[in-house]
């Protein structure tokens, strides 16, 4: 499906002659995604400025996480100390901002601003934040990433120091959307007390193409489930079995695919009128072909049965079948209420019981669930799917305590508006103001949900757990 504004905007010549003109059109810049598995450096040869309010506690990590993935830190503040060691440990040598600083700098950029604030006490401590972004949001690239570190206010010791952790979800919403026209990106990353050991594969992922349509998000990573020590790099489904429902197509298709190129044994399960599709897609990526109306009564016994008798187990579980049945509550039948319901919600729980009373769902496994920004926001005409994927959201933030013994992880991801089969049939106002209202200005790709439903799949995302991640460009509609 075109999108017209964005062609337009990937043409510097139409993007010059459009400012010259003074029209009010907003042109998007074409994001720069991933393309194929994941690799050992997605950074590489990338420059990362750094700073810190205060000592900078996750200063260490950070300097790791940076130079293993290939890119040379430049210190704006805090102690440099650790970059300059670990870029000489992993041949990435640090460097300092120019004495000039940037606008004294000709041709300095950075590809991305990382910046440590879990040691802001108060709100004069905000300062800090201003003085490292003030002069260096100017010089990120097109297609850059900014990545703040702080705490949960729900932790702090006093009231101050929750109000000035409170201000950074704010102000780097904000600043996602000042820099998202750039293709930028911006996102908080509250580190909970005991989960300093998951931040490295959070942030590698954050800083990564494989997050362009991520933005404006504050993630919280807590300590119930333990830190894998050293998570691969590549390859880190090697040798697991993923279960993805409705993967013959559309979103559920291009999940399937990105677990199978990290090494998934894919499950490929789809309605039997889809067989054909939903086999060909099996047989292209090396897995199996499932077929099953997960609305029906039998549905999750029978899967549970497939499983154990083929597999003897499962990894990793994608909740990502649904359906929409639009009406305005009091046009709706009973069936469009129910089935919505029933696909979207009921279906989802009574797999996973089936699973988890079964014995299949192994330790240390992943459980996604497709939730929508329709659930967060509501929507006209769609009550029966924001309740659904309201209470999907509502289920995994439940559901993390329960697992996190075993070492299971289960999240939500919230896609916003992705250019799929059912974006195409909105009416060409709605679909060109769902576009453009976000950070992004731009619809999503289905590729883009896959890449963060990969990586809530893996080893090194066992920090995040109970958590509603929103793919959706930085949406204005909705938290």
């Amino acid at each position: 499906m075109r999108d017209v504004l964005l062609e337009i905007g990937a043409h510097p010549v139409a993007r010059r002659l459009i400012g010259r003109l003074g029209l009010p059109v907003p042109l998007p810049v074409r994001l720069n995604r991933a393309r194929g598995p994941w690799e050992a450096q997605p950074l590489a040869d990338q420059f990362v400025a750094v700073g810190a309010a205060g000592s900078s506690p996750l200063g260490d990590t950070v300097a790791r996480t940076i130079a293993r993935a290939g890119a040379s830190a430049v210190v704006a503040s805090g102690d440099a100390e650790a970059f300059r060691e670990a870029g000489r440990a992993y041949g990435r040598p640090a460097s300092t901002i120019p004495v000039a600083g940037p606008s004294g700098s000709k041709g300095f950029r950075v590809d991305a601003l990382v910046f440590d604030a879990t040691e802001v006490d108060g709100p004069d401590g905000l300062r800090a934040a201003y003085d490292f972004f003030h002069p260096l949001l100017p010089a990120l690239r097109t297609s850059g990433r900014v990545v703040v570190l702080g705490r949960p206010p729900a932790e702090a010791a006093t009231s101050a120091r929750a109000a000035a952790r409170g201000a950074l979800d704010g102000f780097v919403r904000s600043v996602a959307k000042e820099i998202g026209r750039r293709g930028s990106t911006a996102n908080l990353l509250q580190v909970a007390a005991g989960a300093d050991a998951h931040v490295e594969p959070v942030l590698r992922f954050l800083l990564s193409p494989r997050s362009a349509f991520v933005t404006a998000q504050s993630l919280t990573l807590g300590p119930a489930v333990p830190a894998v020590a050293d998570p691969p790099l590549q390859r880190p489904l090697e040798g697991k079995v993923a279960l993805v429902t409705g993967a013959a197509r559309g979103i559920g298709q291009a999940i399937a695919e990105r677990l199978a190129g990290e090494g998934a044994h894919v499950i490929c399960l789809d309605r039997p009128t889809d067989d054909t599709a939903g086999g060909q897609v099996a047989r292209a990526l090396g897995g199996s072909f499932l077929p099953a109306d997960i609305g029906g009564d039998g549905a999750p016994a029978a899967i549970a049965a497939h499983v154990r008798e083929h597999h003897g187990g499962v990894d990793i579980v994608v909740h990502n079948a649904g359906i929409t049945r639009d009406k305005t509550l009091a046009r709706m039948s009973p069936d469009q209420w129910d089935d919505t319901l029933g696909i979207n919600l009921r279906a989802p729980l009574r797999i996973d019981q089936a699973l988890i009373d079964g014995g299949l769902l192994r330790d240390g496994g992943r459980v996604v669930c497709l939730a929508s920004v329709a659930g967060i926001a509501g929507n006209h005409g769609q009550t029966n799917y924001a309740a659904s994927k309201a209470g999907v959201a509502a289920y995994v933030r439940r559901r993390a305590g329960e697992l996190a013994a075993r070492w299971i992880t289960i999240n939500a991801v919230a896609p916003g508006m992705i250019e799929t089969r059912m974006s195409a049939a909105m009416p060409p106002l709605v679909r060109e103001a769902a576009r453009r209202l976000s950070a992004l200005g731009q619809g999503g790709l289905p590729t883009d949900v896959a890449e963060v439903v990969t990586f809530l799949s893996t080893p090194g995302a066992a920090g995040l757990s109970g958590a509603v991640v929103r793919v959706c460009g930085g949406a204005l509609i909705g938290a």
